[in-house]
């Protein structure tokens, strides 16, 4: 089984409040996983949502605000450390976790699942081509009121995209390169069956269909 970058977020999160007593916010980016958000709230921590780049992560750590932070593009921080990604961070807390909980990481993931439920999330980009390009562009800035049949019950528009919560907690990110003619499509939900449809999904209105 391969473990996704946010899952190993929500894995460290956990860890770190469980065993080092932790107490502080924990930052991650708007198409960052919830599961973040069901680790916190399982330990009574606030959730900062930040724009994508890890410099807004990096503030909130030198100003004080959070003890961890992290995105879904494998950036990962902790307090009373440097305000930028580490990898090398990241690798040597997973094995500190792995060793001490005597776990395997699967085990671990099956573990907090049953803890704070199943969430899991998937993101593709959609390549588009002059032809279609200002097109999309028109139709991402339109208000999407249902996605598949499920009502939109919030929306968050930013420099990012804009971000659909919908009717079962589900959410989808879209999100236009600033560098490529690509769209990329974030979703987030409890099952694979839902992710499928809701990428499906978002993949048509996105390109028209």
């Amino acid at each position: 089984t391969t473990i996704n970058p946010n899952q190993v977020l929500a894995l460290v999160l956990d860890y770190l409040c469980r065993t080092r007593g932790w107490k502080g916010g924990a930052a991650r980016s708007i198409a960052t996983s919830h599961l973040v958000d069901a680790v916190a709230k399982k330990h009574g921590i606030e959730v900062y949502e930040t724009g994508v780049g890890f410099k807004y992560i990096g503030d909130l750590l030198v100003q004080g605000k959070i003890i961890f932070g992290g995105e879904e593009s494998a950036g990962m921080t902790i307090k009373d450390h440097v305000p930028e990604k580490d990898g090398i961070l990241a690798c040597m807390l997973v094995a500190e976790m792995v060793a001490k909980e005597r776990k395997s990481v699967k085990d671990l993931l099956k573990r907090l699942y049953k803890e704070v439920g199943v969430i899991l999330n998937q993101r593709i980009n959609i390549h588009l081509t002059e032809a279609n390009r200002k097109a999309v562009g028109d139709r991402l800035s339109q208000p999407l009121t249902e996605l598949d049949g499920l009502r939109v019950k919030g929306k968050k528009t930013t420099a990012d995209g804009t971000k659909y919560m919908l009717e079962d907690d589900s959410w989808v990110l879209m999100r236009a390169s600033g560098t490529e003619p690509v769209v990329r499509l974030y979703v987030e939900s409890s099952s694979e069956e839902k992710i499928s449809v809701l990428v499906e999904a978002g993949r048509k209105f996105i390109l028209g269909l």
